[in-house]
């Protein structure tokens, strides 16, 4: 997301890049960073807490607020700021149109009317709606459970829900106008997809990060783990595919982000699917690298480079 520790690396990198020619849009940048970094920690505690009980609902619904109004600001800032200046720059252009895919990526988890993901659903609309299954029976004093007088009366009709566009207004509708930001959140993520494709290599982490949340968002929000799936497979291709070098942080970065793609390409599928992928990316007919033992393959090249550092290979190459 907009939290993703490689896309703060870049966002401090490129800051103070253009420091000196542009010292507004460093600020922003660095503005951006700071909200990032808080973003980070708020969404690494909704993800932790998003299983526990209705008990929390109050501080879980302070913990959305908060998350929604940090990407808020940080999209206001990116949209005036930021991708009016960024069409002289190569990366920074990159990670401009991925930061808005990951800002909107946000909405549609803790936002989204109707919602797509159990991320927010810690809020009081669900206590409202239990408050209106009826009224509980009076306390048994040993001569029954005593029962209303018109209980007669209650099959004829009950709690009647609103028409559609006009329920209850989201919790963080004081922030936000509500609405439907997937199909927006979609679009900005082709683009920034199509961006990276055009303007960096196959194994650029700015690139790999690109891919990697598109993959998180299909399977998150869209819901269509296949198309999830292919995006991961061919990502991880794309890495092996290219022929440029890289220095040793981004080798690592690229480690780091084929790993979490090769768990993607896993995502959705049953036992017997797994086994049956593993067994022909194992011991299948050799006539080439089978995508499927990518991230095991990647990780051995991150312990080789790293004994070649002293051993005499060549570093920054993957």
């Amino acid at each position: 997301m907009a939290s993703s520790d490689i896309d703060q690396k870049f966002l401090g990198r490129l800051a103070k890049a253009v420091e000196h020619d542009n010292p507004l849009l460093a600020s922003v940048l660095f503005r951006i960073l700071g909200l990032s970094i808080s973003l980070s920690a708020q969404l690494i505690k909704a993800r932790k807490q998003r299983w526990q009980d209705a008990s929390q609902a109050a501080a879980a619904l302070d913990l959305t607020c908060h998350i929604v109004w940090l990407s808020r600001e940080g999209l206001v800032l990116l949209q005036q700021y930021v991708l009016p200046m960024v069409g002289n720059y190569v990366e920074l252009k990159v990670l401009a149109y991925k930061l808005r895919a990951s800002f909107y990526h946000v909405f549609v988890l803790f936002h989204n009317t109707p919602p797509v993901s159990t991320m927010g659903v810690h809020t009081p609309e669900a206590q409202s709606t239990s408050a209106v299954s009826g009224p509980s029976p009076r306390a048994d004093k040993g001569k029954g459970v005593a029962r209303d007088d018109h209980d007669e009366t209650s099959g004829k009709g009950g709690p009647v829900a609103p028409p559609p566009g006009f329920g209850p207004a989201p919790p963080t509708a004081f922030l936000m106008k509500p609405g439907d930001y997937l199909p927006e959140a979609h679009r900005y993520f082709r683009e920034a997809v199509q961006l990276a494709d055009q303007l960096l290599w196959g194994s650029h982490s700015l690139r790999l990060s690109v891919k990697t949340e598109y993959a998180a968002f299909l399977y998150e929000c869209v819901h269509d783990a296949e198309a999830s799936r292919k995006v991961a497979k061919d990502t991880i291709a794309e890495v092996y595919e290219a022929t440029e070098g890289i220095d040793n942080d981004m080798f690592n970065d690229a480690c780091e982000l084929v790993t979490v793609l090769g768990k993607m390409m896993k995502r959705g599928l049953g036992p017997s699917s797994t086994t049956v992928r593993s067994k022909a990316a194992h011991g299948g007919s050799g006539s080439g690298t089978s995508h499927g033992a990518a991230a095991p393959q990647v990780e051995h090249q991150h312990q080789h480079q790293q004994q070649g550092e002293q051993g005499g290979a060549p570093p920054g190459m993957i």
